[in-house]
């Protein structure tokens, strides 16, 4: 008989000669919904038509024959591109720049850079992320000789540092002329003060060539004992700057997104539908983009598809990410355009109206799952959008097919995202804002929410709100909590890894339940 071999017991259960040993359950309590249900018992045999929310759905627990580090949650963002970490920074203007994008990366996710941006800030804003060398600054913050102490009070005021490069025009690129640090301006009562007359000149400062490895300037910054490092091209001309600070707390990121020819961070963003929105990508392209986004609210549409097939056509290598959309009819138009990845959700952000306002959308779960089991059938990779409120939220949605999650009021509020914080009532908070909001559309945003031959479109119609999300500190330690989440609820589903989650979702292991209103709250922390 071989080890595989099933035998049935007394009581109708299964067993294997196999290592473990372990009954499986009868038929017959297995099909009576007393552990759960299959995705398709309740997304597809769904005699009351309702469409359900990550809340609505809880995942059952199976057994458990790994460790947590066992768990791997690697993924594809779309068909080309693959992460360690199924975690996207949203194409918003509160939560993704190139600061997010860069710790994005450094984490094993990927950011996506909003559009509210010229072309040329926008794709400078890509350029800083492939740019990136982890120790490395290289957009430190300048000033001219001819600049006073009480700008530099300004800037440590602001930023809470006053380090600052000196160079002849003030900015970085230029020739260096000297430092300007906190020990230089603590005794200097007149803010009027000249900085060339207080700073610590050109002569006297240790420098690195640019080139120098990370280690070999940790070695120079030991040997001085300085808190800065400027690293200066053939031409004395300021290239970078690495500080102390950074490198006592610089770590080494295993998980980073990065190319494999290049080394450099991936980085992706959006762009919309529009004809000029082609003189966009193409500068994205030149500055080294390696995914685009098109954001629409509403993806199925002739000027969605024009522009992915343009996309496809024009740059052959790059990856698409088309959206958004959360049924397969939409998916199949996208998909059959070329897009490599498909964003789904429709009004199911914390911040976004379009449900309330337009009518039109769908409930996350249901959409997630729907639209994944489709695109899956043409290998296509599909980012769960919005809806996600904790690391639970995280694994349902990967759990029902979804290959990453794009995360927005998440992310905001960390110290990575655009914004500088205040406090209300004592609690310290960054704004956020829906790019429905008549505030994000008046930055740019409305091309997302509008599509219009003509000139008037002087009414807009908000899809989204304003708020404030609380501190969460930095993604170095946020974004490690996250994952820890996420694998917790692998684990305790009795799943080992995303590609394991799938197998499971579609042949029926994978077991599901809906709550009741009540039990959503007996779920959460009540009295």
């Amino acid at each position: 008989m071989s080890p595989s071999k099933k035998q049935k017991t007394e009581n109708g259960h299964h067993h294997t000669n196999g290592e473990n040993g372990l009954w499986e359950l009868d038929e017959e309590t297995l099909n009576s919904g007393a552990v759960g249900f299959t995705a398709t018992q309740i997304f597809i045999k769904n005699p009351a038509c309702v469409a359900y929310t990550y809340d609505d759905i809880i995942v059952m627990p199976g057994h458990i024959s790994f460790g947590l580090n066992d768990v791997d949650i690697s993924t594809k963002l779309t068909k080309e591109i693959s992460l360690k970490v199924p975690f996207v920074s949203s194409p918003m203007d509160t939560v993704t720049e190139s600061r997010m994008a860069i710790m994005m990366a450094l984490q094993g996710g990927i950011g996506i850079i909003h559009s509210n941006f010229t072309v040329e800030d926008q794709a400078a804003e890509v350029r800083k992320v492939k740019r990136y060398k982890n120790g490395f600054i290289t957009d430190p913050i300048c000033l001219s000789p001819d600049g006073t102490v009480g700008d530099v009070m300004a800037l440590k005021a602001k930023h809470g540092y006053s380090g600052i490069p000196i160079t002849d025009n003030g900015e970085m690129g230029g020739k260096l002329m000297g430092i300007v640090s906190n020990r230089d301006i603590t005794f200097i009562d007149d803010p009027k003060m000249k900085l060339k007359e207080i700073m610590t000149p050109r002569e006297k400062l240790s420098v690195a060539k640019q080139g120098v490895e990370l280690l070999e300037a940790n070695e120079i910054l030991k040997e001085t004992k300085k808190g800065k490092l400027p690293v200066v091209n053939d031409s004395d001309e300021l290239v970078a700057l690495i500080a102390r600070t950074d490198l006592l707390k610089n770590i080494e990121f295993s998980n980073a997104s990065k190319d494999a020819v290049t080394k450099q961070l991936l980085v992706g963003a959006a762009i919309g539908t529009r004809p000029e929105d082609r003189d966009r990508a193409a500068s994205l392209v030149e500055a080294g983009v390696d995914v685009i986004v098109v954001d629409s609210s509403q993806g199925d549409s002739v000027y969605q598809i024009e522009i992915v097939k343009h996309l496809k056509k024009t740059h052959s290598k790059l990856q698409v990410i088309a959206g958004n959309v959360v049924t397969p009819s939409q998916a199949l138009h996208l998909i059959q355009a070329g897009a490599d990845g498909l964003r789904v959700g429709m009004g199911i952000g914390s911040i976004c109206t379009t449900q309330e306002v337009c009518a039109v959308g769908r409930a996350q779960a249901s959409a997630v799952f729907h639209v994944a089991k489709f695109a899956r059938k043409y290998g296509v990779p599909i980012l769960a959008d919005g809806g996600i409120k904790s690391t639970g939220h995280i694994t349902k949605a990967l759990a029902l097919g979804a290959s990453c999650v794009m995360m927005g009021s998440m992310l905001a509020g960390t110290d990575e995202a655009p914004g500088e914080y205040f406090y209300q009532d004592g609690v310290r908070l960054k704004r956020y804002r829906g790019m429905g909001s008549i505030e994000a559309m008046s930055k740019g945003s409305e091309k997302r929410y509008v599509w219009e031959d003509g000139n008037n479109t002087a009414i807009k119609v908000a899809q989204g709100v304003s708020g404030a999300v609380q501190d969460k500190g930095t993604l170095l330690r946020y974004i490690p909590y996250l994952i820890q989440g996420v694998r917790h609820g692998f684990q305790d589903g009795g799943v080992n890894s995303l590609t394991d989650a799938n197998e499971k979702l579609y042949n029926g292991t994978l077991r599901f339940e809906i709550r009741s209103p009540a039990a959503q709250k007996e779920g959460g922390v009540h009295g």
